[in-house]
């Protein structure tokens, strides 16, 4: 199943992609979608669901972040082998963690602002992976029966900030840093999620061009390792890392300026698209 939440921000009502890539209403069978309806019990109750049945829904609106409930924004660093190559720094001994503010959390296709006194803003596509049931000291052979889903993650990154301390939060935690979606895909649709092609292109320029086959550590390891000393909950999500292309890598160095514009598409997971624009009081 592709769910999704669509409608101006503050008044999104739950949606279901059909087989044809069509939006279908879901708010007569739902209020939203969120904790309850991405557990195990709740998304058995919508695969029972016949998407042509449910209305259809006229017009192109907007997409926001796919579900509600975001109690945790996990993140991890370096997790591309070739990126790590990229950023001339070793391959990590064991994933590096960090969190993202939920307050960055945006719609798949809302403006990225740039923040006060930002001078090297930088992209990142990365897979998210969202919890659906209760993770804590789970092996990596059970982790993935504790994923919902899977989606599309902009981690966005402004580099001065965060190299400005060793502490990342800074530079991955301002408001729009992290848009989400359009869709939150469930596991029966991405039976594999290390073999996902990525792209993200900046004015129609092809940026970064990667697959998850080259994580360093695997969704089901992450998933293992986190729950170890922070019990992951449904609703809970994962970025997971990037591929080589980023903006920081290149020589020289290239960031966003408002104008700009970001397209990102992961295989099976739809596309995210949005404008930076400079932050106005």
């Amino acid at each position: 199943m592709k769910l999704c939440r669509y409608g101006k921000p503050g008044y999104e009502k739950p949606g279901m992609i059909d087989g044809e890539g069509k939006l279908r209403d879901l708010s007569k069978i739902i209020d939203n979608i969120g904790p309850n309806e991405i557990s195990p019990r709740g998304l058995k109750m919508l695969t029972r669901l016949k998407p042509d049945t449910l209305p259809l829904v006229n017009g192109t609106p907007r997409f926001g972040v796919p579900y509600v409930g975001i109690g945790k924004f996990v993140a991890i660093g370096l997790n591309y082998s070739d990126h790590a190559k990229e950023a001339g720094l070793p391959i990590p001994s064991e994933p590096i963690v960090f969190m993202k503010a939920t307050t960055c959390i945006s719609g798949p296709s809302d403006d990225v602002i740039q923040p006060r006194n930002s001078t090297k803003l930088d992209w990142e596509i990365e897979l998210g992976v969202v919890i659906g049931s209760t993770a804590r000291y789970v092996d990596e052979e059970a982790a993935l029966s504790h994923v919902a889903g899977y989606c599309i993650i902009n981690d966005v990154s402004e580099r001065s900030f965060q190299m400005a301390t060793s502490q990342w939060d800074k530079g991955k935690g301002f408001d729009t840093a992290g848009p989400i979606g359009p869709w939150l895909v469930t596991t029966d649709e991405i039976t594999d999620p290390q073999a996902l092609d990525m792209k993200l292109e900046v004015n129609g320029k092809s940026m970064q061009s990667g697959s998850t086959r080259t994580m360093v550590f695997n969704v089901a390891k992450l998933i293992s390792h986190v729950s170890q000393y922070m019990t992951l909950l449904p609703g809970d999500v994962i970025a997971t890392g990037t591929p080589p292309g980023v903006g920081l890598g290149m020589k020289p160095p290239v960031f966003l300026k408002p104008g700009d514009v970001m397209r990102l598409t992961i295989a099976g997971l739809g596309e995210q698209k949005q404008r930076v624009v400079a932050y106005s009081a």
